[in-house]
């Protein structure tokens, strides 16, 4: 059950994310949520916060948050 609260948690932040207006602030989210779905998949939490980091950070850039 705990889990998937926490995977729910961070869906919603992700797509929050894309009304960040900023790099830094969609860095910000993405590194939360990437903590999160770490932690929660049993998983290096600092390493999925900088996945979410860098995945946050350029998302615009690819065109998938506008």
């Amino acid at each position: 059950m705990r889990k998937s609260i926490l995977v729910l948690a961070a869906l919603s932040a992700s797509v929050l994310a894309g009304c960040m207006q900023t790099d830094g602030e969609r860095a910000l989210a993405g590194a939360a949520a990437g903590a999160v779905v770490a932690d929660a998949t049993d998983n290096n939490a600092l390493t999925g916060a900088a996945l979410g980091a860098l995945a946050g950070t350029y998302c615009d850039d690819a065109g998938v948050c506008r």
